[in-house]
Order: C-alpha cells, then structure tokens, then sequence
C-alpha cells in the first residue's frame, strides 16, 4: 500500500482544493454511471492530472475527475471513473484514492460498477445491491508491509458491506413498491470479457455478477475502517447467458438508459446513511 506521507501529500492538497468543505460521503462511479457527478450542486472539480500520487484514468467512459459537491442534502466526494488492474496498475497503486478520501474525513463509501449478469433471475438494466464478494483475479493491494496507523495486517471481511445501511435502503426501496435485488460480485482482472465455462463454474461458486473492479475497492476500504454500500448496474448478461457477443458499447448504453432510476436510488442510499 502507499506510505502514509503519499497520501498526506494527496489530503493536503485536496483539502486545499475543497475550499472549506467536509465531504462524509465518498463515491466511486462505474463505466457509464458518471454524469450523476454532473448534477452535484455548487460543485468544484478536480482532474486527477493535478493530484499528487493520482493515476490516470484510461477506460472508456471514466472521466478521470473527483467531483466535490451537495447531493441528497450532504456533501459528497465522487470519482468520476477509477482505475483498473488491466490498465496495466498496481492493485495498491489502483485503491490510493480511496485511503485519501479516508484521510479527508469520508466515512460512507458507495462503489458502483458495471457488471455482467450471472443471475438467470437478473435482466439488463437491473440496478443490485452487492452483499458479498469473491476475488478471482489473485490480486490483492494489501500485500506488502502494512502500517497499522491505517489499518490491521488481517482485516476481517465476514461483512463487507455494511448490513444496516443496506437494509434501511432494502426497506425504504419495499415502502415504495421497488424490490432492490442483492448479489454477489465476482471480480476478474479482465480485460477481456470472461468465457461461457468460465461463467458456468462462477455460478457454481454462488456468483450473481462479475466485473473487472470494485473489489480491490472493497478490500482496501474495509481496511482502513470505512462503512461500504456496494451497487451493481447490470448492463449485459455474461457470455453464454444469451447467443449474442459482449460489446462495451452495450455496456454503456444500458447505464445511461438507466441514469434516471440510478440517480435516485444513490439519492436514497446518501440520505439513509448514518
């Protein structure tokens, strides 16, 4: 992992980037899902070019800014697109962002991604609550020395996600007649998209959905102490689900036809956070 004086260096020039402002909630926004970045309110905007230690965002649809601004009735930080091991990345260098926004005072974490559907019950579209992970890509950015200021050597990943905050979004979603789906996630390194055997044996494991980010994420940020709620939006089944090949541009198409419901259901996860 990064050594704390890095990401010192990253906190003191964001704070100083943020004029003032105490973001509680942190956001990293998937392929496609980053213009709700765009209706933040008085936002500032910081290409990630300009901070210290920052990678460079190189995928297809990932802006590569943090945003800081008013969403939901709170201030919130966002990513607007992440970083990913096939970029060619370190796992560690990949979570950096993520102990910053720890170091700025964030507390809530929402990570989002696009996924492919394993989950014969799931269609495109569908917006799913991550409830457990699996991680096939034999990655893993806490391998190394580990500084115990930040986090423990063993962090405990019984519960990743943080239950009550998901049932309360689980509740508020059923008091307005919407069912919000839960998975598991199954992270690959990518990036080529996974093979139908492939997908066979990672339903077998209990996989509901698999990408090629979020983990890494998860995994970093259960170490250093944050409350995490995960969402999934499922822009394509996984291959051999339907006889049709998988393109990124299907991918993104499908988030930005479902940008609307995404949009309130993050509203609704940032409000009920506590």
């Amino acid at each position: 992992m990064k050594k704390p004086a890095q990401i010192a260096e990253a906190q003191a020039f964001l704070e100083r980037a943020m004029e003032g402002r105490s973001p509680t909630i942190g956001m990293v926004l998937g392929s496609g899902l980053g213009s709700l970045a765009n209706s933040f309110g008085n936002r500032i905007e910081v290409p990630y070019e300009t901070i210290p230690h920052f990678l460079r965002s190189t995928a297809i649809g990932h802006a590569g800014k943090l945003v800081i601004g008013e969403f939901g009735g709170r201030q919130v930080i966002a990513m607007q697109g992440r970083f990913h091991l096939y970029e060619g990345y370190h796992a560690d260098d990949v979570v950096f962002p993520i102990y910053v926004m720890k170091a700025i005072g964030v507390d809530g974490l929402i990570l989002t991604n696009a996924a492919g559907g394993i989950n014969m019950s799931f269609q495109p579209g569908d917006l799913v609550a991550i409830n457990d992970i699996i991680n096939f890509s034999s990655r893993n950015p806490l391998i190394g020395p580990n500084d115990e200021s930040i986090g423990p050597r063993f962090p405990d990943m019984s519960s990743v996600l943080d239950p009550e905050w998901v049932c309360k979004v689980k509740a508020s979603e059923k008091a307005r007649g919407k069912e919000l789906k839960q998975g598991v996630y199954v992270f690959c390194l990518g990036p080529n998209y996974e093979s139908p055997a492939e997908i066979r044996a990672m339903r077998g494991f209990g996989a509901d959905l698999v990408g090629m980010s979020t983990v890494p994420e998860m995994i970093a940020a259960k170490h250093c102490g944050f409350r995490i709620f995960g969402i999934s939006c499922v822009t394509n089944m996984a291959a051999g689900v339907l006889p049709q090949p998988l393109t990124h541009q299907e991918v993104l198409e499908t988030a930005n036809r479902v940008k609307e419901h995404f949009s309130k259901l993050i509203h609704t996860v940032v409000e009920l956070f506590e």
